[in-house]
């Protein structure tokens, strides 16, 4: 079920989703992601330690059907972007989106060198499917949302908490996930980008259960308020 309401500046009608298709979407998400992760090490024996870009990039393959698609239905301006424009907005705000996030780990640290590019090209593939796709494939080029919702952390509406909070759990996870690296451990998953990633994926798990904690807590006052 959707619910249509004008935007804050009278524009476009945009769409607030249910708590129900919320829940449908994030549990078809987290299934992508799970395989995702499950088909490189059950199939071609990879996984992120000991073949870390390989791992990386197949993970984003499988991963970005899945995203694009999904959040292309939850486009706001529906009137006036057709789904498929918004499937090609995905698509080109993957490398766009890569390219910032392999920018912001290099200025934060990131080791640099020819032999780590693969590694962070892939893992800025990745990056961008948890942060920059979705917003693309939702608001498109519009700064005042992207502003409103990542600058601001100012949700509006129910698709709002399903972008920003995922995304900003999927950067301060790896935020954090980056902490261990410099440790004298010396254990295999210190490696760059390993540690990271997983990070990563652990906030952005975190960032979807609060996302649809938030949705059923503001539809139910919502509810409230109408009664």
């Amino acid at each position: 079920m959707k619910m249509k309401k004008n935007d804050e500046n009278g524009g476009n009608t945009i769409l607030s989703v249910s708590p129900l298709k919320a829940i449908t979407l994030h549990l078809i998400c987290l299934l992508g992601l799970a395989l995702a992760f499950w088909i490189p090490n059950h199939i071609y024996s990879l996984d992120l330690i000991t073949h870390p870009s390989q791992t990386l990039r197949m993970i984003s393959v499988f991963l970005a059907p899945v995203l694009i698609l999904l959040y292309s239905h939850l486009r706001h301006d529906g009137t006036q972007c057709s789904y498929v424009k918004a499937v090609g907005r995905g698509l080109l705000a993957l490398p766009a989106g890569a390219v910032v996030n392999a920018l912001g780990a290099t200025i934060l640290g990131a080791p640099v060198g020819f032999e780590y590019f693969p590694k962070t090209f892939n893992w800025s593939l990745m990056m961008s499917l948890l942060t920059f796709v979705p917003a693309a494939c939702v608001f498109g080029s519009s700064w005042t949302d992207w502003h409103r919702i990542f600058a601001r952390t100012k949700a509006s509406e129910s698709t709002d908490y399903m972008i920003s909070l995922p995304a900003h759990g999927a950067v301060i996870g790896a935020w954090f996930g980056a902490w261990p690296m410099p440790l004298d451990w010396e254990s295999p998953w210190q490696e760059w980008p390993i540690c990271v990633t997983y990070g990563a994926i652990a906030g952005y798990l975190v960032g979807l259960v609060t996302s649809l904690g938030c949705i059923i807590f503001c539809n139910r006052q919502q509810h409230l308020k109408e009664e």
